[in-house]
Order: structure tokens, then sequence, then C-alpha cells
């Protein structure tokens, strides 16, 4: 063989070998705005060229590992941003529902001191006033203990909506748990 051949077949090789990267670094960019998956497979299939040349070859190997990389950290942080939404609304849910449940319980609290000090007023009404006053009396008696069931039934149900949304965001925290060990199992 004539060495002017083998330089110019080596030239023609690299030739060769550039149009590849070129076209490894197109069929990336096109993956990455269709929002293809990265794989070694997929880009070869995209810029025509062969699995064994992506791995054998070190420039084109850099390529598709920092492409993949990139795609991999993309895909993890809008997996966090996520996460991290879904958390917020459940402890947004739970901070509203404590809230709710501490004012109720201080208008029990105070509507039940009222209570005792209407009932004391009754008692010394009653010794003091004849007749019609204490049917008055008693009246708003009753009116305040309905009064008070009603504020009772309202906390019960605020409490029964505190464990709910405790027991929600107990079973979202096992869930994005759950969703965390699956995306480390998928790496």
């Amino acid at each position: 063989m004539k060495p002017g051949s083998t330089a110019a077949a080596i030239a023609a090789r690299q030739r060769q070998t550039e149009h590849k990267l070129v076209q490894v670094e197109t069929a990336i960019g096109q993956l990455r705005r269709e929002r293809g998956r990265l794989t070694v497979r997929a880009i070869a299939g995209r810029a025509e060229v062969s699995a064994t040349f992506l791995y054998e070859n070190e420039a084109a190997r850099a390529l598709v590992k920092n492409a993949v990389a990139d795609s991999r950290s993309r895909h993890d942080r809008t997996a966090q941003q996520e996460h991290d939404r879904v958390e917020a609304t459940w402890r947004e849910r739970a901070l509203n529902a404590e809230s709710e449940l501490t004012r109720t319980q201080k208008e029990v609290f105070t509507q039940r001191q009222q209570i005792g000090e209407l009932m004391g007023q009754i008692r010394d009404f009653d010794q003091m006033v004849p007749g019609e006053s204490v049917q008055h009396l008693t009246s708003e008696n009753t009116t305040l203990k309905h009064r008070v069931h009603q504020l009772t039934q309202e906390h019960r149900k605020l409490q029964e909506r505190l464990e709910g949304a405790r027991s929600n965001l107990r079973f979202a925290d096992k869930r994005i748990a759950a969703l965390e060990a699956e995306l480390l199992e998928a790496r």
C-alpha cells in the first residue's frame, strides 16, 4: 500500500467520524426538543449510527453520557417540584384544620363560661323573681343549651376533619416515600 493512500484513508475515516459526531449532537438536540427519552439506542437510531460507535468512540460516549445525565437531573428536579407542591397542599390543609379546631375550642370554652354565668344569674333570679321572669330565663337557658349543643357538634365535626387531614397527610407521606423509592430503583 502507498503511504499517500493510507493517509487519505485515515483522513476519510476522520471525516466520517466527525460527521457521525455531528449527527449524534443533532439527534440529542432533537430528542431534547421533543422531550423524547435519551437512551443510547434512541440516540443511535435517531443519528443513524450504531450503538457500538456510541460506546467505542470517546467523544460520542461523552456526548451521550452528558445528555443522559442532564435528562435525569431535569427529571429529578421536576419530580422534586411536584413532591414539594403536593406536600405543601397537605400541610396547608392540616394547618387550616388545626387553626379552625383551635378557634372552635376557644369558642366552646367562651360559650361554656357564658352559660355558667347565666346559670348563676338564673339561680339568683329564681330566688328573687316570681313566675314569668323564671319562664323567660328558663327559655333563654334552653336556647343557650341548644347553642352549646350546636357548638359541640361543630367541634366534633372539625375534630373529625382534622383527623381526616392528618390521615391524608400520612397517606401522602407514605405515597411520596414509595414514589421516591421507585425513582431510586429506576436509576
